[in-house]
Formats: C-alpha cells, sequence, structure tokens
C-alpha cells in the first residue's frame, strides 16, 4: 500500500490564499512525474473526444459548448491515494468537469467517447496506468450548490487542484451550510432510499416463490439488485457529502462510498471465481439483464447477489445511522456542517 500526505501546513496555507482571492491550488508538486504526466494525458482526452463529439452536433447551444475547467479532487489531490497491488485496490484519478452548458452534462453520449478511451488506455498501460473517473456539472450548477454550502463542493473547492482553467470561470464565495439544515436533507434522503430498497426487496421475496425457475424472471431480478445496489450507494454519498453523481456504474460508486466506512469493501469478496463473476453479473445487470438477449444468471448467482445486497443494507444502515448521529450533534450546538 503506497500513499503520501500532502502537510497540513501546506493546506492551510492554501485555504488562507483561497480566502484572500487567490483561487484553486494548481501546484501538483506533491504528485509523481509519472502521476503528472497521466494527469495531463488525461485532460488531454477529454479536451479531443468532447470536441469530436460536439462537431458532430446540430444544436448551435451544444456546438458552442466548453470545457471551462478541470479539476483534480479527491485523494490525489489531498495526497493519501492508495496503491495495493496485494489488495488488488488502486485510487482514481477524481476530476471535476465543468463546463459552459448545463445541456452538456445531460447528454452523457457526448462524453461516452471519453470514457471509452480513457479505459482502453487504462488497458494498454502505456499513457494511462491509473483509473480515471470523472463527473461533469456546469458552472451555473457548481456555484448554487457553492451557495447552498453543499459540503462536497465546499471540499472541492479547499483540496481542489485546477488542471485546466479558463478566464470567464469563476467560482463563488462558499457559503457555509448550518448543521440543522444538512441532517434534514440527509436523513429526508436515507428514510425515502430505504423505503424503497425495503419495497424492492419484499417484491423480490414474494416473486421467488414463484420466478425462481424462470430464466426472465432471473434477468429482471438481477436489475432490480442493481437497483437495490445502487441506490443504496447513494444514500451513502447523500448522508455523507450531499451529492449523488449520475452515474449507475457500480464500481465507481464502491470507490466513491468505500472511504467513508472500511465495511464498504468487505462486501464485495474476490476470493473465487464465481463470487467475481456474480458481482460482474451484477455489474452489467443495469444495461445488458434489460437489453441485451445474450444476458444468463443462474440461481445461485443471483442468490449470491441478494445475500450480498442484503449485507450492503446492512453496513449502510449502521453507517449512515452514525454519520447522521453526529450531523445531529453539530445541530444541536447550532454548529455549521464538518465534511
Amino acid at each position: 500500500m503506497r500513499g503520501r500526505n500532502f502537510g497540513r501546513g501546506e493546506r492551510e496555507e492554501a485555504r488562507v490564499a483561497r480566502r484572500k482571492g487567490k483561487g484553486l491550488r494548481t501546484d501538483l508538486g506533491h504528485l509523481p512525474p509519472a502521476k503528472r504526466a497521466e494527469l495531463a494525458f488525461a485532460v488531454e482526452v477529454l479536451r479531443e473526444e468532447l470536441a469530436k463529439s460536439l462537431a458532430t452536433r446540430q444544436a448551435p447551444e451544444l456546438a458552442s459548448g466548453s470545457i471551462l475547467k478541470i479539476i483534480l479532487f479527491g485523494s490525489y489531490a489531498r495526497g493519501d491515494w492508495v496503491e495495493d497491488p496485494v489488495g488488488r485496490y488502486f485510487s482514481d484519478f477524481d476530476l471535476l468537469v465543468v463546463v459552459s452548458d448545463e445541456r452538456l452534462t445531460d447528454a452523457w453520449e457526448l462524453w461516452e467517447g471519453a470514457e471509452k478511451r480513457l479505459l482502453s488506455e487504462l488497458v494498454s498501460g502505456q499513457r494511462l496506468r491509473t483509473p480515471v473517473s470523472f463527473v461533469v456539472h456546469s458552472l451555473e450548477d457548481v456555484n448554487r450548490q457553492l451557495e447552498l454550502g453543499r459540503y462536497f463542493w465546499v471540499d472541492v473547492l479547499r483540496d481542489g487542484v485546477v488542471l485546466l482553467d479558463t478566464a470567464e470561470a469563476e467560482f463563488v464565495e462558499p457559503r457555509p451550510m448550518s448543521a440543522d439544515v444538512a441532517w434534514a436533507e440527509a436523513s429526508a434522503y436515507f428514510e425515502a432510499a430505504m423505503g424503497y430498497v425495503e419495497r424492492r426487496f419484499r417484491g423480490y421475496e414474494l416473486e421467488a416463490k414463484e420466478g425462481w425457475d424462470d430464466a426472465e424472471w432471473r434477468r429482471d431480478a438481477a436489475f432490480m439488485m442493481h437497483q437495490i445496489a445502487e441506490r443504496l450507494y447513494h444514500a451513502v454519498l447523500m448522508v455523507f457529502t450531499l451529492y449523488v453523481p449520475k452515474s449507475h456504474n457500480l464500481i465507481f460508486l464502491r470507490k466513491r462510498t468505500d472511504p467513508f466506512d472500511p465495511r464498504l469493501r468487505e462486501v464485495w469478496p474476490t476470493e473465487t471465481k464465481f463470487q467475481k463473476r456474480s458481482f460482474e453479473l451484477l455489474r452489467a445487470a443495469y444495461v445488458k439483464a434489460r437489453y441485451s438477449p445474450h444476458y444468463r444468471v443462474s440461481n445461485e448467482e443471483l442468490e449470491w447477489m441478494a445475500s450480498r445486497v442484503r449485507l450492503l443494507e446492512q453496513v449502510v444502515k449502521d453507517a449512515c445511522a452514525k454519520r447522521l448521529l453526529a450531523i445531529q450533534a453539530e445541530a444541536a450546538g447550532g454548529l455549521t456542517v464538518s465534511s
């Protein structure tokens, strides 16, 4: 396992600089040269692939769209990334792509080329050896979230490193969010998510009595398990960050949530081929269980999925309950929420 810590003194200097209006950090000196080269290449891929996608668009509001900022956030920005070949866990480059128009965030096919190319480059290992995860938001949306004091965005400004910037893009000064507001939002989302999970599991258990030997029902059930797992991960993200990215990718969501509680990583064992194959079937179910005639899931694989998603539910309930209690305690003291 490998990680590096960006010094507390340096962090405080960066925060003071931002309060004085000097903006986000731009220095990547805490990263090895190879990592800096990978990040530069990732930025190049995002710009090139978006340009290709926009070139085929007829709508002028899309054709004139652009990337305004790309910001590195998360573990590689903070300096506590992990590279653990033994445990097969590697931190991602987390990138926030800020665009000029909200419509660029709604059309995910605009970014599909970049996603596929980054994955292809990662597999080849020639110019990219670190996984890249990116989220896309408009400048207007980011500033709106900062004005609301949502702490995911405040953390991005606090710890983020600018990889690409344009003069016309400015972030507003973030406002602190009171802990009582944070608790109200997080707890309401959590309760709604848990209600969704219970309803879906009740439906699954009732239908399983008759549909267990029906291949089509098993396909539908695998998709249902994916939806439950996705909602559980969304609950963790909302409770801990008040931010849920636009993603159905369970691997992406796992990496975003694992740092909040070590038990989340333990939900999905990988000791056997059966375990790996069953999780891959769950991951692929969002698309393939609905649209691919070649998707097949056995009774044993579906049973494994359901048991692990049930375990995920218990871990999520416990982790979120503890976090909500902490926010509630801050609210009782009339404090702003701490991320």
